[in-house]
């Protein structure tokens, strides 16, 4: 009988720590998260995320909760901001959930609205009768630049063919007021975002042009996370 009331205690206490979570819960919670970054409210992330936790945001850096929970801060006077949760996909087995989601961001400077998506995917745990976030990785989707104004008078300088390496050349044509560039026909508009600086839509990275002593455009620069391809100019 002393047996049966030890196994019915355990079985009980064993039961009372399993608790179940559900997507409209995790998106709650997250929510809530989202909403206490502007005000800098430091207690839920205080308790939804794991003391154990790895946090990897979209600036490149990996914080601990120590470090995490002090980057929570309320914004600075005349800032504003909010965040809303968008395109939830979620994966519930036993003690363990992974919520992948979008974030939509919009922070207000003084009057000036900006904008920002980004992609977060968080795993929970269910430890001692909770659910935590053991493990939250974040990336910031690429957007193109505002587009500026060129200046067609500068085309006759780019204009020319380019080269990186032996059968590796790539074509710079205007048409108009539209500067392309076009490598094993494959062509693309050059769009400006001030009249010496281009990109390409949905290409992150930039590409410019380098002047030689004498005023001449001897080169092209594919410019990629701050690093330079260059493509000399052979006619």
């Amino acid at each position: 009988m002393k047996l049966a009331l030890v196994t019915f205690f355990v079985t009980t206490l064993a039961h009372a720590t399993d608790v179940p979570i559900t997507q409209d819960e995790l998106v709650r919670r997250t929510q809530q998260l989202c909403d206490a970054i502007a005000p800098g409210n430091q207690v839920p992330w205080k308790k939804y995320f794991a003391d154990d936790c790895i946090f990897a945001d979209e600036k490149g850096r990996t914080l601990d909760k120590a470090k995490l929970i002090a980057d929570i801060t309320p914004m600075p006077a005349g800032y504003s901001g909010a965040i809303k949760i968008a395109n939830v996909q979620s994966r519930i087995i036993g003690d363990t959930a992974v919520l992948s989601y979008d974030l939509s961001e919009t922070e207000t400077i003084f009057g000036q609205e900006l904008h920002a998506r980004y992609h977060t995917t968080d795993t929970w745990l269910q430890r001692n009768g909770g659910w935590q976030i053991i493990a939250s990785q974040a990336h910031r989707y690429y957007e193109d630049p505002a587009v500026g104004k060129a200046d067609p008078r500068k085309f006759t300088d780019y204009i020319g063919t380019y080269d990186l390496a032996p059968g590796q050349t790539r074509t710079v044509t205007a048409d108009g007021e539209k500067l392309f560039v076009e490598r094993k026909g494959k062509k693309d508009q050059l769009f400006p975002e001030t009249s010496d600086l281009f990109f390409r839509k949905g290409v992150e990275g930039r590409i410019l042009f380098h002047y030689d002593a004498n005023g001449k455009v001897d080169s092209l620069i594919d410019r990629r996370n701050n690093e330079d391809v260059i493509w000399l100019k052979i006619k």
